[in-house]
């Protein structure tokens, strides 16, 4: 079984959902992103989606490009990204891990040297969001052979006939994007959120996740009780950059600030438990 099945399958038992904070690679620096990185769990992260910072990036909002940016100005490489997991493994064999990004670098770094480079540094699932089900033959055949999960997305837009298909393209779980738009502008209500979850259960066994728009406590907490896991991701990079200094450098506040967020998230999705299907 895979960390990713392991995970949600030990949380189902739990009766919760699971928190899925985001972190930008190498955002501001390597670092503090790997600080970041390895104290996430502590803090209550059950899974967790590392960003590969990209310079044109088609679904992000403002917050997000602005720390792919400053994680590439700060050297960010695919090569980096895969060593930071590498050196996050050495601490921690359980918590599944779940890269996110585009496609071009990974073409440019070749889809099936990526697949097993990915997979060896310890990396569990992979988002690509700009490579949909119907050009995704490049990438899944490696992707199967190293083990990885191709986690797909799916939208309140997306009709029944192909909500069926990208889901027959899907393993590890689903990523609902709760809104119509990028990251970080708006979040759905918890009224959308119960009519829409239904019907993906009904195409998939995988467990739901939903994103994009998701930024306070009781967001998550509504979101994993309804689903089976919350992503957060903008709240948290705004949080960051908030506690920057003048020249965009991590300062003492940088790393307690980010946490203190995430453990408050995570106390209310673990205290909010999940609803009855």
């Amino acid at each position: 079984m895979s960390r990713i099945a392991a995970r949600f399958k030990a949380l189902a038992a739990q009766g919760r959902g699971a928190l899925i904070p985001y972190l930008e690679a190498y955002d501001p620096d390597r670092e503090t992103s790997l600080e970041l990185f390895r104290a996430m769990p502590a803090a209550g992260a059950d899974l967790i989606e590392v960003g590969m910072p990209f310079s044109d990036p088609s679904a992000d909002g403002p917050v997000i490009q602005a720390a792919a940016l400053r994680g590439l100005k700060a050297g960010a490489t695919l090569v980096g990204v895969l060593d930071m997991v590498a050196e996050f493994r050495k601490g921690d064999d359980a918590t599944p891990v779940i890269l996110m990004g585009y496609v071009n670098p990974v073409e440019s770094y070749g889809y099936e040297r990526f697949c097993k480079d990915a997979a060896a540094a310890g990396v569990d699932g992979l988002i690509l969001v700009d490579l949909p089900p119907e050009e995704g033959a490049v990438i899944a055949a490696p992707a199967q052979a190293a083990g990885l999960d191709i986690i797909r997305l799916v939208a309140p837009t997306t009709p029944d006939a192909r909500l069926e298909y990208v889901l027959g393209h899907a393993s590890g779980f689903v990523y609902y994007v709760s809104i119509v738009g990028i990251t970080g502008t708006r979040s759905a209500s918890a009224h959308d959120l119960a009519g829409a979850i239904p019907r993906i259960r009904a195409a998939t066994d995988l467990p739901i996740a939903i994103g994009f728009g998701v930024r306070t406590p009781e967001q998550a907490a509504q979101a994993a009780s309804i689903a089976d896991g919350a992503v957060v991701a903008s709240a948290l990079l705004a949080t960051l950059a908030q506690t920057l200094d003048e020249q965009g450098r991590a300062t003492p506040q940088t790393l307690p600030r980010v946490l203190e967020q995430i453990r408050g998230l995570a106390q209310a999705v673990r205290a909010a438990g999940q609803l009855p299907e």
